[in-house]
């Protein structure tokens, strides 16, 4: 009895397997076609090296004050010592925010690509829908991105067809 549940579980489980069908993207390539999504990218580029480089001159300055605080500090009284240090403690907290509001987890670089990028990543995986739905795929797998997928036979690339789907040559 037990063997006979498993050869019908075997003869099932198989044929379903084949009556799926699989396809992949590469949705870097799709992207680096859109137009849209180049001048997206310069955008938001253009502002993180804005953004990277006010960052860097706090953290120059801040270097600065420490630099001359350490040859000055033998020579400064108690009370001027506390003073700038707590002064160096403000602009190191004020870097450190600063970084962490363009660049954090909800910063502006994040918000700013949700705005410019997201738009577009969804006008591919809609056309990405589009095209397994008409041609039946259960799975489409994106070889973008450090995906898992190790291997995958270019017949079942569907990237172009995305792409026509997207008025894009």
């Amino acid at each position: 009895m037990k063997h006979l549940f498993f050869l019908v579980l075997f003869i099932f489980g198989t044929g379903f397997a084949y009556s799926q069908k699989y396809g992949y993207i590469d949705s870097d390539f799709i992207l680096n076609k859109m137009p849209e999504y180049g001048q997206a990218k310069e955008k938001l580029d253009k502002l993180a090296e804005r953004w990277t480089q006010e960052i860097e001159e706090r953290y120059t300055v801040l270097k600065s004050k420490k630099d001359n605080f350490a040859r000055e500090e033998v020579l400064l009284p108690s009370e001027e010592r506390k003073k700038r240090e707590e002064e160096i403690q403000k602009l190191e907290n004020e870097a450190l925010e600063m970084q962490k509001t363009r660049f954090g987890v909800k910063g502006d670089y994040f918000q700013k690509r949700q705005e410019l990028i997201k738009p577009i990543q969804d006008k591919v995986y809609s056309a990405m829908q589009t095209v397994a739905s008409k041609r039946n795929y259960t799975f489409v797998f994106d070889k973008a991105n450090q995906s898992n997928l190790i291997y995958a036979d270019s017949k079942y690339d569907i990237s172009d067809e995305v792409l026509k789907e997207l008025d894009i040559k």
